[in-house]
């Protein structure tokens, strides 16, 4: 996970082409069970001890531009080659240093409705990167090559991606994202992104972008009896920015990183209150000794459920929509606006989880607040300021229990910026009943 914050929007990347290398699929029966297998955590860990291996023997670190971070991705590739995937390795630069992404693409599954699930490889240059990021890397290296292992045959074609000079300020997956034509972006239905799963201290935190996916993530830990929070933290800081702001769908979880565990988290998960999530953030103590075999074993396991979830279940059909697509300016610094869509024909209360979708444009969404208001005046926070949240743009769908309040009527989206020096507008904004 990267440290960059709006120095981070003007990482530069140049596409300097891209290299193909393929392994045959094999014929392959379909698969029977939909339920996701459990990742055994000896193979996991299997690929940290390979990741800390490949650090030790280039001089203790898997940094862009370095010799580890290419013999990281050498090793990813060969796994997903031996197992039937299509992989492709996609050049860029950074920092005048050839920068690498190794996309992974599962045969069959329906191409217009891509589930990519992805995980930056890269480490900070002061140490081997063994939760950041090996644990993800290896949490969906593994979920891959348990798709292979069982053959599956998803509705949602699968794609799987490991991304360079995330610490630079997410370089690779932008580049990635920003090289997609507008088309096939169209096509990518969801993005999961795994970014530092094995702290040592851990914390349970799921991304609230998208319902679908939340629900997706929050209901394996329900039936673990593991309590979960939004992530905070992490917001804005990984590889799903890139994705969140050309608007595709995303989700994924975080076991936190240099913020210290509170007493009621440290009551809720274990641990120690008022220690970091991961005490050895960027640092040389990021080994694989810097590992919570249980928070591991249960992530890993979350990446496989969600990536059979999403890419073999049937979509909910949608309800019916109520959307105002007329273009808001919102002041700098300055008093709220508001953007109303009048809901009619319908009888008795709203539903228990209304979706809001909203798009709004903004050069700093930290300082963007949001709030639904029903038609008898009560506000829903949607969402909340944040001086860390340097990205661009509210793309987002939330979920808001309306069930005390009547269908019909004029809703209101109210957006504030509380901040100065940014600016932005309403694009859009809907309700799904």
């Amino acid at each position: 996970m990267n440290l960059f914050r709006r120095a981070a929007v003007g990482a530069a990347t140049l596409a300097i082409g891209g290299l193909l290398a393929t392994a045959a699929p094999s014929a392959a029966a379909p698969s029977n069970a939909l339920a996701a297998p459990d990742l055994p955590l000896a193979n996991v860990k299997a690929h940290l001890t390979q990741f800390q291996s490949i650090a030790s023997a280039n001089g203790g670190n898997r940094a862009h531009g370095r010799p580890g971070y290419k013999a990281s991705i050498d090793y990813v590739k060969g796994k997903l080659d031996a197992a039937g995937f299509t992989t492709t390795v996609q050049q860029f630069t950074s920092g005048g240093a050839t920068g690498y992404n190794l996309i992974a693409d599962w045969p069959g599954g329906d191409p217009n409705k891509v589930l990519m699930a992805g995980a930056h490889l890269d480490s900070v240059s002061s140490g081997p990167g063994v939760n950041d990021n090996g644990s993800g890397s290896a949490g969906v290296l593994e979920t891959a090559l348990a798709v292979s292992r069982a053959q599956l045959k998803p509705a949602k074609h699968l794609r799987f991606a490991w991304w360079g000079a995330e610490e630079l300020g997410m370089v690779g997956s932008r580049h990635y994202v920003n090289n997609l034509p507008t088309a096939e972006r169209a096509k990518v239905s969801g993005y999961l992104n795994f970014d530092m799963i094995g702290s040592p201290n851990p914390g349970y935190f799921v991304y609230d972008d998208d319902p679908v996916i939340e629900k997706t993530f929050k209901d394996y830990y329900a039936g673990l009896n593991v309590p979960t929070e939004i992530d905070t933290e992490g917001d804005g800081r990984s590889d799903h920015a890139p994705f969140k702001n050309a608007g595709i769908p995303v989700g994924g979880l975080f076991s936190g990183a240099e913020r210290a565990k509170s007493s009621a988290q440290a009551q809720k998960w274990g641990g120690t209150a008022g220690q970091a999530f991961d005490r050895c953030y960027h640092s040389s103590c990021d080994t694989t000794t810097n590992i919570s075999d249980t928070a591991l074993d249960r992530n890993s396991d979350a990446v496989a459920h969600a990536v059979w979830t999403l890419g073999t279940d049937t979509p909910v059909p949608p309800g019916d929509t109520y959307e105002n697509t007329t273009d808001v300016a919102i002041p700098d610094n300055g008093a709220a606006v508001t953007s109303t869509v009048n809901v009619s024909g319908r009888t008795g209360s709203a539903p228990a989880a209304l979706k809001v979708d909203v798009d709004i444009r903004h050069t700093w969404r930290g300082d963007v607040v949001v709030d639904l208001l029903a038609p008898d005046g009560t506000a829903y926070r949607l969402k909340n300021s944040s001086g860390n949240d340097s990205a661009d743009n509210v793309i987002a769908t939330y979920t808001v229990d309306a069930s005390t309040e009547s269908a019909n009527g004029a809703w209101k989206l109210r957006v504030q910026d509380v901040a100065s020096q940014d600016t932005g507008y309403l694009n859009s904004w809907k309700l799904t009943f």
